[in-house]
């Protein structure tokens, strides 16, 4: 379900040295069995929870599986940890990880011009392109960004003082999956 990248992302949010174990809260709440059924098309079987802290960040994990188990959904809030002693914001951590995405550093033309040509020469060589720059997303939280391939995707979506990273697979494109990403952070943020 996750691409290389959101992968690397989700990996960053939870290097060497966790904790790992119960989520503190009923992250499993957050979004219901039956709105991720609702939203998904596919009945959700069963729903796991699980936590861990990662320099200063506590991370509350929702494994929601669904009978068609490539339609499962993994819901993240990462929140900072109130008993740790390097407590972190997570908008820092989001600032680290989205920051040159957010818009805030306008490209001039002549280098957007530049780097599109070197795009194309390298697909005309056969070359892949090595990474896909999370996509932003408008209308829901304070800021959100879409990261996928053709497999699934997660969006990110920043909220006051927490994030989500909600995941999915399954055979759709990636407007169905982000129209389904945002209707389900919807339903989470306010339950924050």
């Amino acid at each position: 379900m996750d691409s290389p990248r959101s992968s690397a992302l989700a990996q960053r949010a939870t290097a060497a040295g966790q904790e790992s174990g119960a989520a503190k809260f009923d992250v499993c709440a957050v979004i219901t069995k039956e709105e991720i059924g609702t939203i998904q098309g596919a009945a959700v079987t069963d729903a796991k929870s699980s936590g861990r802290s990662d320099r200063g960040l506590r991370v509350s994990q929702c494994f929601y599986i669904t009978a068609e188990f490539n339609r499962s959904v993994v819901l993240n809030v990462t929140q900072a940890e109130p008993d740790s002693r390097e407590r972190r914001e997570p908008k820092d951590f989001w600032k680290e990880t989205f920051g040159k995405y957010s818009g805030e550093t306008k490209e001039r033309e002549g280098d957007k011009e530049k780097r599109e040509s070197l795009r194309e020469q390298e697909r005309d060589k056969g070359e892949e392109e090595k990474s896909i720059p999370p996509k932003k997303i408008d209308g829901v939280g304070d800021e959100a960004f879409w990261i996928g391939n053709r497999v699934g995707g997660a969006l990110y979506v920043l909220k006051k003082d927490a994030f989500l990273r909600i995941s999915i697979g399954g055979p759709d494109n990636e407007e169905s999956k982000i129209k389904k990403l945002k209707a389900l952070a919807e339903k989470a943020l306010p339950r924050l």
